[in-house]
C-alpha cells in the first residue's frame, strides 16, 4: 500500500470566523469519498498539532456528515482578541488558509478515488 503526504486543499475547502479570542474553522470535504479520509486523518490533535506554536489553548471538533464537513473551534488562538493581538494575519480567515496547508498521509488510491469523484456542493453534482 502506497502512502503519500497531500495538503488538506487538495481534498477540502475551508471557512472561518473568529470571535473574541477564538477562531472557528469548518473543513468541508468535496465529496464523500473526500471526507471519509479527512474524518479519519483531521483530528482535533492533529489541528492543535498544526498550530501549536502560538495556540495556547485547547481545540475542540465535531463530525457533521450530513454535510461532509469537519468543525475545529481553536480556544485562545488569537492571543487575546483580533484589536489586541500584533500579529498582521491575526483574523480567523487567514487561518483557514494555514489549516488548508496541514498535511496529512494517505493512501495513494484512496486519494486518486476522493479525487476522481464528483464534486458535490449546493450546485449539485459537477
Amino acid at each position: 500500500m502506497s502512502r503519500i503526504r497531500v495538503p488538506l486543499a487538495r481534498l477540502a475547502h475551508a471557512r472561518s470566523g473568529d470571535k473574541a479570542d477564538w477562531v472557528d474553522f469548518g473543513l468541508f470535504a468535496w465529496n464523500a469519498a473526500g471526507y471519509a479520509i479527512l474524518e479519519r486523518e483531521v483530528t482535533a490533535e492533529r489541528v492543535r498539532a498544526h498550530f501549536e506554536p502560538w495556540l495556547p489553548g485547547e481545540v475542540n471538533a465535531w463530525p457533521l456528515p450530513n454535510i461532509l464537513a469537519l468543525k475545529f473551534v481553536l480556544k485562545g488562538a488569537l492571543q487575546g482578541g483580533g484589536a489586541r493581538n500584533l500579529r498582521l494575519d491575526n483574523l480567523g480567515k487567514a487561518m483557514a488558509a494555514a489549516l488548508l496547508r496541514l498535511e496529512i498521509e494517505v493512501d495513494a488510491a484512496e486519494l486518486d478515488a476522493a479525487l476522481k469523484a464528483p464534486r458535490v456542493g449546493w450546485w449539485g453534482e459537477a
